[in-house]
């Protein structure tokens, strides 16, 4: 039986990339935070158990092109953990926070999360899908080849990751449940106050 190596608690912890086990399948379809991951730029990101959400994304998480990444709109970058592991079936070297992602989910069918879908992570977060990721060749060490545009939406649609904004603030753990948000009459939650 393998062991999983112990995860960091936080970015200073981080130091070098960590092999992570995929987690045992989600009991009766209940979709899980199954990775959090945070760097001071660049990929990959590290993983952590726990983290703050922020309107501008995980504390301790920034991005070194601020341009392309990064800000309210692209507060979180999020994968399936399904997809990941489909792609490494397919023989591409990714791991989970090596394309850049920020929390990796379990159970969701990866296809129906979309542009506008919301989704709450643990009691606390709420979060809304802003747009597919375009991959870029920063992330080219993830796939055979260099072909990082094996996840490429418009390729390969229900394959990409996702950017999303942050509704509502709070603190996400790994283990954490996901869960689908209908919304309701088009009303916008406001966004908690960040902790100081």
């Amino acid at each position: 039986m393998r062991q999983t190596p112990a995860r960091p608690h936080s970015i200073e912890q981080a130091s070098a990339p960590v092999a992570v086990q995929p987690a045992a399948p989600a009991s009766h379809g209940a979709a899980r935070v199954s990775g959090l991951f945070i760097s001071r730029g660049g990929v990959p990101k590290l993983p952590v158990e726990t983290a703050i959400v922020t309107t501008l994304g995980l504390q301790g998480d920034s991005q070194r092109d601020k341009k392309y990444h990064g800000g309210p709109e692209r507060a979180l970058c999020l994968y399936s953990s399904e997809v990941i592991e489909r792609l490494r079936a397919e023989g591409h070297p990714i791991t989970p926070g090596a394309s850049g992602e920020n929390v990796t989910i379990r159970g969701l069918d990866w296809d129906t999360v979309q542009p506008s879908r919301r989704l709450r992570l643990g009691a606390d977060v709420l979060i809304e899908i802003a747009s597919h990721c375009t991959p870029c060749r920063t992330i080219k060490a993830c796939f055979t080849d260099g072909k990082f545009g094996r996840i490429l939406h418009t390729r390969h649609p229900g394959e990409s990751r996702l950017y999303a904004r942050v509704l509502q603030t709070g603190i996400v753990r790994v283990g954490d449940a996901v869960t689908e948000i209908e919304s309701v009459g088009g009303a916008e939650p406001e966004a908690k106050p960040e902790s100081a």
